[in-house]
């Protein structure tokens, strides 16, 4: 089993960090903190690139507001350094769920458990 997951690592990337990215992360990365799903977050020495290892499945809605900001340069300070500041109606990050069982589905979509009553609504019957 571990050739074929070393070779699965050395030409994919959407179930983890390919072998390159762990080669680069383990010369030149510096960690900068991790979030509460376990996804650790790196910069090089000059803090010229600023990277994610995801824990898991990689999807960048995985990744909350907070590190979102510092990975794209909104602002310098990690999260680890400088928390935001973060009001009382704002509601917990949460990852993009299209496509899962905990989507959406508004009343009367077929792929609710239990379908809305349609009294409004009759079937038309050939004749």
């Amino acid at each position: 089993m571990g050739f074929f997951n070393t070779l699965k690592r050395s030409v994919t990337w959407w179930s983890g960090q390919t072998l390159n990215t762990q080669l680069f992360t383990w010369r030149k990365g510096n960690k900068v903190g991790e979030d509460s799903q376990g996804n650790i977050y790196y910069r090089n020495a000059d803090d010229s690139r600023r990277w994610v290892i995801f824990n898991g499945e990689v999807e960048a809605t995985r990744i909350n507001p907070d590190w979102h900001g510092w990975l794209h340069r909104t602002w310098d300070e990690p999260p680890t350094e400088l928390p935001l500041v973060h009001r009382t109606w704002e509601k917990p990050h949460q990852e993009n769920l299209t496509g899962t069982p905990l989507a959406y589905a508004p009343a009367g979509s077929i792929r609710r458990a239990e379908p809305a009553d349609r009294g409004d609504y009759e079937a038309w019957k050939p004749e």
